[in-house]
This record gives structure tokens, sequence and C-alpha cells, in this order.
């Protein structure tokens, strides 16, 4: 269930970035309601998909004795939250690249947010092996 409900993330994220891209298409006029609307339905998928890893997590901490799965669980929660807000971050600036070409300072940013989520992902996935790694001792 654990691993079914980080992949909806990935699917979640993809969603949102080809919505991301047909909101740049849409420039310069934007179409900001279309895209409020899909924010708003990325929002509410990611709600609920951390409720239910959270769920996992107590149960893991007092049903089944295993705190270090927990533990997992909740730095994988910080890094998820982390990339989210990096995720909206490339966003903006993309947008604001967009808008002005001219400026150089844009394409730097980008490049920076970009070398960020890079090392959440690596962080991401570290966590995701050290779960896998600590979860499979006990079978």
């Amino acid at each position: 269930m654990f691993y079914q409900l980080q992949a909806e993330r990935v699917e979640t994220y993809q969603l949102f970035e080809e919505g991301h891209e047909a909101y740049l298409r849409t420039g310069p006029h934007y179409d900001f309601d279309h895209y409020r609307q899909l924010v708003h339905e990325i929002t509410q998928a990611f709600c609920g998909i951390s409720k239910e890893v959270l769920e996992i997590k107590e149960k893991l901490h007092h049903e089944f004795d295993r705190p270090a799965l927990s533990e997992h669980i909740e730095k994988l929660q910080s890094k998820e939250k982390q990339k989210l807000e990096l995720t909206a971050k490339l966003q903006l600036a993309r947008q604001r690249a967009q808008d002005h070409p001219e400026d150089e300072d844009c394409q730097e940013q980008i490049q920076e947010i970009k070398h960020e989520i890079i090392k959440n992902k690596e962080a991401l996935s570290e966590i995701m092996q050290d779960f896998k790694y600590d979860s499979e001792e006990c079978d």
C-alpha cells in the first residue's frame, strides 16, 4: 500500500507538470482560472495521499512496533513537502522566464531550483531504499 501511494505521488507530480506546461502555453494572457483549479485538484490529491501515508506511519509505530519504519515515513513526508514547494517555486520561475526572456537571472534561478529538486529526489530515493531495507529485515 505504501509503495502504491508513492507511485500515486509520482503520477500526481506528472499531472501537475503537464498542467503547468499547458498553462504556460496560454501566455501572455494566462488562463489562471483553469490553472488554479488544477492546483486545487493537485493539492487535494496530495492531501489525500499524505493522510493515508500518515495512517500507515501510525500503524507501523503503534500496532506493529516498527518505529524505524515510522521514522523513515516521517522523513519522507518532510522531503515530499519540500519537493512540492520546490516544484511550485520552479513553476513560478518558468513563468517569470517566459514573461521576461531578456532576464538571464531567470534561467539561472531555474537551473538552481532544478538542482535542488535533483538533490531532493536523491534524498527521497535514499529514504525509500532505507525503508525497503529495514522492512525486509523482519521478513
